[in-house]
């Protein structure tokens, strides 16, 4: 049995079927339960409340999560034993809890309200579902003008083709907007500045929905004000929220590394470093591999022609002493009839869409095996 201090040592059971439950509160206590669903309705949940054991066939067993207060414990006792049971109570000081908590097979003891937020967490986890998280990819230029953007663009619009929910992160305030990279500077949504105050958890699910929806995926951007950065807990916690949905999130980042920045590295999974094929921007990217590589383990570099005299994406590679991720190709067409702009990677059978295409199976293969 675990502290409210320690995190949960395995997975709640599934609900049947394959989909989530809901979150099973046990009390008879008035004051408790107004607490509870309190901080149920905090996390995105709506529970099933009960004075006792539920008597439907396998109700018990099912719910993924199982809230059981101090005042019904006894009522309980004589339950099948199941993972994912937290008995909840408010007396500090009494010791007996833990005998209760024995007797009914609790994973955990939270006292209120010290132990909220932890508790808010893992409801939230019940809510939203705990699957592997996406696949997170941040994309940097070694030089102004390398082409990271566009990179970064490409790669969520061809995740987003390929079936899976993406998530297309703009961390430059200062680059323009990827929302207007993507023709959709007026969609409707939210930007980074509404986050600014985000603390703890957000939610997976209402994050993504609040975003605006462009070429089949969400874009988290900036808008046309005057905030151009967003605290590094807020980002922290928006990030989480992002990875926590699945599939892949793409990060478009600055070659500047701030506090924010530093917290989005944290979380990344690869990165790809976008060179020209020049000297000086060689000589530039390896200044920005040197700040990255600190907080980075796994930085790569993506090279783009045309080609100085003597140098190939090999050369480029060795020089800065990282791996190849591949030769970024310059499409040129990027315009759609009558002026219209169309995302980079748009041209489904088009260079540029092919190796974000070739190295998205690359590295979902990796994830995969690891």
């Amino acid at each position: 049995m675990d502290t409210v201090a320690a995190a949960v040592t395995h997975d709640p059971p599934p609900a049947a079927g394959g989909r989530q439950g809901r979150p099973l509160i046990v009390t008879e206590d008035a004051e408790l339960l107004d607490d509870l669903l309190r901080l149920c309705a905090a996390a995105g949940a709506t529970p099933e409340v009960h004075h006792a054991v539920p008597e439907g066939r396998g109700r018990w067993e099912a719910a993924p999560l199982v809230l059981v207060g101090d005042d019904a414990a006894r009522r309980v006792r004589g339950a099948a034993r199941r993972r994912g049971v937290v008995l909840v109570g408010r007396n500090q000081d009494d010791s007996g809890v833990w005998q209760r908590a024995v007797e009914i097979g609790a994973d955990h003891v939270l006292m209120l309200p010290d132990g909220e937020q932890w508790l808010v967490d893992r409801i939230a986890d019940v809510a939203e579902g705990v699957g592997r998280p996406a696949l997170t990819v941040g994309v940097i230029g070694g030089r102004g003008g390398a082409g990271a953007s566009t990179l970064a663009c490409a790669l969520a619009v061809t995740s987003a083709r390929e079936g899976l929910r993406t998530l297309l992160v703009d961390a430059d305030p200062l680059g323009g907007g990827l929302d207007v990279l993507l023709g959709g500077e007026t969609a409707e949504g939210l930007r980074w500045p509404a986050f600014a105050a985000s603390r703890g958890r957000v939610g997976g699910g209402a994050l993504e929905e609040s975003l605006p929806r462009l070429h089949s995926l969400r874009v988290l951007s900036w808008d046309r004000g005057d905030c151009v950065a967003v605290p590094p807990q807020a980002v922290r916690a928006v990030l989480a929220a992002a990875r926590r949905r699945g599939g892949t999130v793409v990060v478009d980042l600055p070659r500047r590394i701030d506090d924010g920045v530093a917290e989005v590295l944290a979380q990344l999974d690869m990165g790809l470093l976008v060179v020209p094929a020049e000297l000086r921007a060689v000589a530039a990217a390896g200044r920005v591999a040197s700040a990255v590589g600190m907080v980075l383990r796994d930085l790569r570099v993506a090279v783009r022609g045309p080609y100085t005299p003597g140098l190939d994406d090999r050369e480029v590679a060795r020089l800065l002493g990282l791996p190849l991720a591949g030769e970024v190709p310059v499409e040129s067409a990027l315009l759609r009839p009558h002026g219209s702009p169309a995302p980079p990677g748009a041209t489904v059978r088009g260079p540029l869409a092919r190796f974000c295409r070739e190295f998205w199976e690359r590295a979902l293969m990796e994830a995969g095996a690891a």
